[in-house]
């Protein structure tokens, strides 16, 4: 949801900034959940194209900047690659705020999760445009 909520937005698309999202234990090729799709497509964001892909040093290696949504990724990836450090913030980051994964939840996880998402990046983008 995170990333498309960024993709989307018209500053970053005039910012010509690319946009992508990978998981850690991502179920390569899978689409979006139903329900984010939904919750997105109520928000003009059309999250049918999406597929699921892995993360990989090699992802890391070519990204500015990488946003995680719980502590426990950040420290995943600064294990995966020391160089990571400094490049890896939590998309909560300026809340204090780690989003849990709604995942196999009900609609009202999706939900809380889409709210400190669009927060998070509304927050982001106020600091980086």
């Amino acid at each position: 949801m995170a990333e498309y909520l960024l993709r989307c937005d018209p500053v970053v698309q005039k910012g010509g900034v690319v946009v992508s999202s990978a998981g850690l234990a991502a179920m390569i090729g899978s689409p979006a959940d139903p329900v984010a799709q939904e919750l997105l497509a109520v928000r003009g964001v059309d999250l049918s194209p999406h597929r699921a892909r892995q993360f990989s040093v090699d992802l890391l290696m070519h990204s500015d900047l990488i946003l995680v949504m719980e502590a426990w990724q950040q420290r995943e990836i600064e294990h995966m690659s020391p160089v990571a450090r400094g490049k890896v913030h939590m998309l909560g980051r300026w809340r204090n705020a780690e989003i849990p994964d709604p995942y196999r939840k009900p609609r009202e996880a999706f939900e809380a999760a889409l709210a400190l998402i669009e927060g998070s990046v509304n927050d982001w983008k106020t600091r980086l445009w």
